[in-house]
């Protein structure tokens, strides 16, 4: 598994627009190829679930969507995914409540390409749900995992990450705009 100070690897998937439900909408693809080289001068939060249409997956789609903005204005691009191809994003988006007109990127890593270059691959097959907080030059700067079964809290990703748009050092419990030392 790359760490932090890794560079992100090559890669390319599939992603899905934000607020896309639809394969197409407005005469626009909601599919577009996305690469290391996407988003220049952005932080990307990167972050893996195993499979669509299962449990746990969308509580944590949903509230990084809720949180969206709050990552936008830190310069930041969410983008989510899974092994699963673009359709059954789609499909998953249609079908549950709280992943309607979803605000996030999501992605297709059909290839493997980024799950297997970061090396977060479960023995399983799918992915670990892993996240990684990549700064504008495209290098990590953390990286967490948890169980195929616990989901994360992107509270504390977005914590994480003003954190480390401070250069500065933060406390342990350093809330969202709190005191540096």
């Amino acid at each position: 598994m790359l760490g932090v100070g890794d560079k992100l690897p090559d890669f390319s998937v599939t992603g899905v627009k934000p607020g896309f439900n639809k394969h197409e909408e407005g005469g626009q693809s909601a599919f577009e190829p996305l690469t290391q080289a996407s988003f220049p001068g952005k932080w990307k939060v990167i972050y893996f679930y195993p499979k669509d249409f299962t449990f746990v997956c969308p509580t944590e789609i949903a509230e990084f969507g809720r949180l969206a903005k709050e990552f936008a204005d830190r310069d930041a691009v969410v983008l989510g995914g899974s092994t699963d191809n673009e359709f059954c994003k789609l499909a998953w988006r249609r079908d549950h409540p709280d992943l309607k007109s979803h605000p996030a990127w999501q992605f297709a890593d059909t290839n493997g390409s980024l799950v297997d270059g970061l090396g977060v691959r479960a023995p399983q097959g799918v992915a670990f749900r892993a996240t990684f907080i990549v700064d504008p030059h495209n290098v990590i700067q953390h990286v967490s995992v948890n169980s195929l079964s616990v989901g994360r809290n992107p509270a504390e990703i977005l914590r994480i990450l003003d954190a480390l748009q401070t250069d500065e050092l933060c406390p342990c419990n350093r809330p969202v705009g709190g005191d540096t030392l």
